[in-house]
């Protein structure tokens, strides 16, 4: 008896939560839902039932229901999830370009984590970190045999907590112990500076709220070095994404009038839009016009973009917009393909589902998801070959992820769980035998194939092929698009 009164207890939740979600999106959309699969209700609250009373240990209702959430969100697609208290805040923080750490950027090198560079007034400067370093110890936990990602977690943590480095550096004897305490750090995500006379690079690492603002003030910086330049080097390679309004406006900002920048095709009215270059798309409404600053040069200086397997949603739009106007010439490899579009839906004040509600098109109504860019001049990212990028898990190398839309059986199949495990060793094997590549420096091969194909010089061109879809015998119709509401800023 006491079984069947917690199955109907959890029943009641269930179904409670369900008809909560049923009126949400009965508001949102307008009506015309199908009823409430009752017995596969039932059959949950069942099985949180027998958890409930048959389990080895007694588990928290709050535990079980948080979960359950997670899988079935979870199921959708890739990008999909609940975010709990402690997710929520960290994907605020990074999309605001903070975190709590130590103020190094690093990549794996022989196993262990190198430092790349140290940011400029972080933790890490201040101690005398200096790029080349190597890191074999986190809180004497050896760093051996670590993921990189593992290795970024344990350095993280609580603003004014410690942790304790071992460093070793080429040069001494022996490695030396250091000990730091993290703060909030502050990360900028635009770098320029002049790679060549009269030539210019431009790096965008992720759009974040401050991202405009950021190349605003780079790109016054360039021109105030040279107001003539010949040429600029957008470069969004190992770009992630982040949030739609900065990919608007740094695809406005070198176009000229108010073209259409992106539009979204989902299941709900208002995913349908039309994002254009207009200030309404990519600033706060109470904010003046970032763009307005910019030298008019911008409009007309040639653009080379450059992209590789790691440039994803935000970045992807930007370099289809670039390439639709026929504005900047697409250099690199074939990017990751990540064209969907994530809204977040806050369940409290401090939880929420990221859900997938649209698939991105550029602006001649290319389809980006799963196919990704395909550069103008493919160029691999060393002399030698594509490097890490050809062991690059993409879009459409993901388990469940969505399809491309214009012909849901044209997609390729994904990888297995076990190829992508292979694959992923085959990367990191690489990884330890292979320089971590310094973005914007003299040994930037894409970079410096850029700036030759600029002067007119021979490009070594990739052998390489791009990942093509089979062939698709006919476009399903996009619903019909609308100009979109700028409250739409948190996308990725």
């Amino acid at each position: 008896m006491k079984a069947r009164n917690i199955g109907l207890i959890g029943f009641g939740m269930v179904a409670g939560f369900a008809a909560s979600l049923q009126v949400t999106a009965l508001a949102q959309r307008g009506g015309d839902l199908q009823p409430l699969p009752l017995d596969e209700l039932r059959q949950l609250a069942d099985v949180y039932g027998l958890i409930k009373t048959d389990y080895v240990e007694p588990v928290e209702d709050k535990k079980l229901l948080s979960q359950a959430i997670t899988g079935m969100v979870a199921s959708l697609d890739p990008h999909s999830a609940y975010l709990d208290k402690k997710s929520y805040r960290e994907m605020q923080d990074s999309m605001q370009g903070r975190f709590v750490g130590l103020g190094i950027e690093v990549a794996m090198e022989d196993g262990y984590v190198k430092i790349i560079t140290p940011m400029e007034d972080s933790p890490a400067f201040r101690a005398g970190i200096k790029a080349g370093d190597v890191i074999t110890r986190i809180d004497n936990v050896p760093v051996k045999g670590m993921s990189l990602d593992e290795a970024i977690k344990r350095m993280r943590g609580d603003p004014k907590s410690n942790v304790v480095l071992t460093i070793a550096r080429k040069g001494d004897d022996q490695p030396w112990v250091l000990p730091l305490t993290r703060e909030e750090i502050r990360v900028h995500s635009v770098k320029a500076k002049m790679v060549a006379p009269g030539y210019a690079w431009l790096r965008i690492s992720q759009f974040q709220d401050n991202t405009l603002t950021d190349m605003v003030k780079q790109v016054n910086a360039l021109y105030a070095q040279d107001p003539k330049l010949k040429g600029l080097v957008l470069d969004l390679r190992n770009d992630p994404g982040g949030l739609l309004p900065g990919a608007i406006g740094v695809s406005a900002a070198f176009l000229s009038g108010e073209k259409k920048i992106v539009s979204t095709s989902g299941q709900l009215p208002d995913s349908n839009t039309v994002f254009y270059g207009r200030r309404e798309f990519y600033a706060a409404r109470a904010s003046g016009d970032p763009l307005a600053q910019l030298p008019a040069a911008l409009k007309t200086v040639p653009v080379i973009v450059l992209v590789n397997g790691g440039s994803a949603s935000a970045s992807e739009i930007v370099a289809g917009a670039l390439q639709d106007y026929k504005r900047a010439t697409i250099l690199g490899t074939q990017t990751f393909g990540k064209g969907s579009v994530q809204t977040l839906r806050p369940l409290t004040a401090d939880t929420a589902v990221k859900l997938t509600t649209a698939r991105y098109f550029t602006p001649n109504g290319r389809a980006i998801q799963a196919k990704g860019i395909v550069p103008d001049v493919m160029v691999d990212e060393t002399a030698e070959g594509d490097g890490l990028n050809s062991l690059r898990i993409r879009e459409s190398d993901l388990v469940k992820h969505l399809a491309n839309g214009s012909d849901k059986e044209a997609a390729p199949a994904a990888k297995t769980p076990d190829a992508v495990d292979a694959e992923h060793a085959a990367r990191a094997v690489a990884a330890r035998n292979r320089k971590p590549l310094d973005f914007g420096s003299k040994d930037d091969f894409q970079l410096q194939q850029a700036l030759n194909r600029f002067k007119g010089l021979p490009v070594k061109l990739s052998a390489a092929e791009p990942r093509t879809e089979k062939p698709e015998p006919k476009a399903l119709a996009k619903p019909d698009t609308k100009p979109a509401e700028i409250n739409k800023d948190l996308r990725k």
